[in-house]
């Protein structure tokens, strides 16, 4: 049974077989059945994990357990609201707080990171908050809707996404775009962070 456990930079999450690159943390969302219930979130410290931590092996969905989500990479995490685990992802998540410290010139202590993404990233009723903004202002590692499905900006061009991979490069165009990738997020894309990116995001 395919779980439902993938991560899509709209927010949502559904059920996919294509594999991800990175897991993720939001508390325990599944049943006894590895079903999810109507709860996207148990705390507000959502996280994005390596899926390699000291040869620790888990069962996803286990139950009585974290509910472990998977992105197809570091770009999407960020889409949906994911910053770097500051145990598992140690440097990278220092890398994070120098970045979101310059981006944003907010507090950098985990909590407080934190406080300030779910506010940026959620609505009350659940739904991803998104602003608007013009394409060429935005740093590589955004993500964007465009002609209604999720992008991903790169320096000189737009990578559309799939579950399993990216697509061919597109042209990026001089328009005002949706932005999936919470604003803090952007912030720090655009003070530096080099985001993890999926290995189909570099082919030609």
């Amino acid at each position: 049974m395919t779980l439902q456990n993938r991560v899509l930079p709209t927010g949502e999450v559904v059920a996919d077989p294509a594999r991800g690159t990175l897991t993720g943390n939001r508390g325990m969302l599944h049943d006894g059945d590895h079903r999810l219930g109507r709860a996207r979130w148990r705390h507000p410290h959502w996280i994005s994990c390596t899926l390699d931590w000291k040869g620790t092996r888990r069962v996803p969905m286990t139950p009585g357990t974290w509910t472990e989500l998977f992105f197809l990479d570091e770009a999407v995490a960020m889409a949906a609201g994911h910053r770097p685990c500051a145990l598992c992802r140690r440097p990278a998540f220092r890398a994070f707080q120098a970045a979101w410290a310059e981006g944003t010139g907010l507090a950098t202590e985990a909590p407080a990171i934190d406080r300030t993404l779910h506010t940026a990233r959620v609505t009350r009723d659940r739904r991803q908050v998104r602003h608007e903004t013009r394409l060429s202002v935005l740093p590589a590692g955004t993500f964007i809707l465009w002609q209604g499905r999720p992008h991903l900006v790169r320096q000189d061009h737009l990578r559309p996404w799939t579950a399993a991979a990216y697509g061919a490069p597109l042209p990026r165009p001089d328009a005002v775009v949706s932005v999936l990738t919470p604003a803090p997020m952007v912030a720090s894309l655009d003070a530096g962070y080099a985001v993890l990116m999926h290995p189909s995001a570099e082919v030609p």
